[in-house]
């Protein structure tokens, strides 16, 4: 019977994307179609229907695959924390765009539908009584994922206005209890510093001191050329750009209006913000892809999370126009949904280029690969905003490899 009631709900989940797709599509601005904000609305509404349409029906358990990687270390583990991993990926993304106002008639119609779906996704989760309650005391990964949460509401003020008090209450109870699971010695530090600067602007107390052993700590992992350690060694892979640098910015934003004692500090990382955003930019490739390197690499488009946040909060350095952004990320966006295998019955899989289950991490289910949301940040900007109103041009390595010539790069010592 579940077989069934999921074959069912793929199926209409296909006519009604197939709907609003076809909605959006009649408000096809002139233009290259693959970098236009009507392209990222439907590549966003195909990835995201099924997670908070389940979720807003109270369905998310029925209709979510139970996925874990080929080398899960946990499996029944790894399936039970799946949902909040989910939302929070989710939330993380389409946040500012839910507090956009105007767009097209088909986008208004369509955030209004999310918006909805949202509200009620969140009570969902958060109410003991509902089939797809989410606990989050079932183990550290749980930290991670409330985290994004956190982060979702942060950068959407619109969400916490419209969640019920009840929804409010028992977000900061949840976010709370994941103070009880001691952060791994990297990255991590960041998930309970997030946690905590989200309490510092929608609740009356956060612990001080988990804020700044995160920004003392990751101050001593700056390794230079905008980039950081993640915890005592140095890898080649994305976490500067899926945790590190996001968050900075974002618990930076919160705290700097709580206290001047970190003025200093918050200098010069945006300053490494603006030279890792230029790195970033330089890391797309011709067609839109990028080196397959490190750990969770299905995480897709999450490999650019950077660039989007400092698109989306316009503070992108002069060395990059908006054009070239949109265009890069644009590039990044086709090429890691165009494959078919990218998604299964409506559900993303796991890989960058398609279904590539070899690429999988442990820890990795049918939640984790939903951080590629973040790709849609800049979406919460205006359709009238210079990122989506400049024409989209060549970036770095398409102006290069067509033999195009170009500025060149140099690193920046910041301290």
């Amino acid at each position: 019977m579940k077989m069934k009631n999921q074959i069912l709900f793929s199926f209409l989940l296909l006519l009604a994307v197939q709907s609003v797709q076809g909605q959006i599509a009649k408000n096809k601005p002139m233009g290259n179609q693959e970098t236009s904000r009507t392209f990222w609305l439907q590549e966003m509404d195909r990835m995201l229907r099924p997670v908070l349409r389940s979720l807003a029906h109270d369905s998310l358990r029925l209709n979510m695959p139970q996925m874990t990687s080929t080398q899960v270390d946990n499996k029944e583990h790894r399936i039970k924390v799946q949902y909040v991993e989910v939302l929070g990926r989710v939330l993380s993304g389409i946040s500012p765009w839910l507090s956009l106002d105007g767009g097209s008639v088909a986008e208004r119609k369509l955030r209004d539908q999310y918006r909805v779906w949202t509200v009620q996704a969140l009570k969902n989760a958060l109410d003991s009584n509902a089939r797809d309650f989410m606990r989050f005391d079932l183990g550290g990964q749980q930290l991670v994922d409330a985290s994004f949460i956190a982060l979702g509401f942060m950068r959407s003020p619109w969400l916490w206005e419209h969640v019920d008090d009840q929804t409010k209450k028992n977000l900061i109870a949840s976010i709370k209890i994941t103070r009880q699971f001691r952060p791994a010695y990297s990255n991590w530090l960041l998930f309970s510093a997030m946690n905590e600067a989200f309490l510092a602007k929608y609740s009356t107390e956060w612990d001080v001191m988990r804020v700044d052993y995160a920004l003392q700590q990751l101050e001593q992992w700056y390794v230079g050329d905008g980039m950081y350690m993640d915890g005592p060694h140095y890898a080649f892979d994305y976490y500067n750009s899926y945790v590190i640098h996001p968050f900075l910015a974002g618990i930076m934003d919160m705290i700097q209006l709580k206290t001047k004692n970190y003025d200093s500090m918050f200098a010069k990382i945006r300053l490494r913000n603006e030279r890792y955003a230029i790195i970033q930019e330089r890391l797309i490739n011709a067609d839109g892809s990028f080196p397959p390197t490190g750990r969770s690499v299905i995480y897709r488009a999450a490999a650019f999370h950077h660039l989007a946040d400092m698109a989306f909060k316009k503070r992108l350095p002069k060395e990059l126009t908006t054009g070239q952004v949109r265009g890069a990320l644009s590039a990044v966006l086709k090429k890691t949904t165009e494959n078919p295998g990218t998604y299964q019955n409506g559900w993303l899989t796991l890989g960058m280029y398609g279904s590539q289950p070899g690429l999988g991490d442990p820890y990795n289910n049918q939640g984790s690969p939903y951080l590629c949301s973040v790709i849609f940040l800049p979406l919460g900007l205006s359709d009238e905003d210079p990122f989506w109103t400049s024409e989209a041009t060549d970036w770095s390595a398409k102006r290069i490899w067509s033999g195009q010539d170009w500025n060149k790069d140099h690193s920046k010592a910041i301290q």
